[in-house]
């Protein structure tokens, strides 16, 4: 299965997995907005990387 991983470069640690069969990247994108709006406002940087489980 692939996933795509919200990964907070400051804090090194994983946020969120999804799986790309149901989350696209626009939902993705809503999904930063709404519930990793906290680590943005603190000037993180998150990045989106796709991964193989």
């Amino acid at each position: 299965m692939e996933f795509r991983e919200i990964y907070c470069i400051n804090c090194k640690k994983v946020l969120g997995s999804y799986n790309v069969k149901y989350y696209s990247e626009a939902k993705i994108a809503e999904l930063i907005k709404d519930n990793h709006v906290l680590h943005v406002r603190k000037g993180h940087h998150l990045d989106i990387r796709r991964i193989k489980k």
